[in-house]
């Protein structure tokens, strides 16, 4: 799963995908409506593989949190986030991730990691299946014998 091109630009709502990159600008397009538009370098955009969620122990990054998602949730989030109590999306959220901060992770931002979540998934941005294939190629590899001059 490669979230490289997929992006949150600060002060628009949803995220949006890098279709192509122009001097001073990029193209993006919406993952709500498709629709492209530019996106300047004076807009705060964050790449998705670049955010992380804060843990007990060592941050995780957010493909690692969409991965624990969709282990106990499937490819639909069973609850309805943008209602959900703040009480309620804390038990959600602690069902999927035990062992996030609680003082460090608010609310808001587990609504959004659930609705990135979905909206990623709605339009088939996230494919865990090449996580399962990347450790048998990986074990492969380990497996060759060095070679000698």
């Amino acid at each position: 799963m490669d979230l490289t091109k997929v992006v949150s630009i600060s002060g628009k709502p949803g995220l949006y995908v890098i279709k192509s990159q122009a001097i001073g600008r990029l193209i993006v397009e919406s993952v709500l409506d498709g629709k492209c538009t530019p996106a300047f370098a004076r807009d705060r955009m964050s790449s998705l593989e670049e955010i992380s969620i804060f843990s007990t122990d060592e941050d995780r990054p957010l493909k690692d949190v969409f991965k624990m998602i969709h282990e106990k949730m499937g490819d639909k989030v069973d609850f309805d986030y943008k209602k959900a109590s703040n009480d309620e999306l804390r038990e959600k959220f602690a069902f999927v991730m035990p062992d996030y901060d609680e003082d460090a992770v608010y609310p808001s931002d587990m609504r959004k990691v659930f609705a990135w979540y979905q909206m990623l998934m709605d339009k088939n941005l996230l494919d865990f299946t090449e996580e399962e294939a990347q450790p048998e190629a990986e074990a492969e590899n380990a497996e060759a014998p060095a070679e000698k001059d």
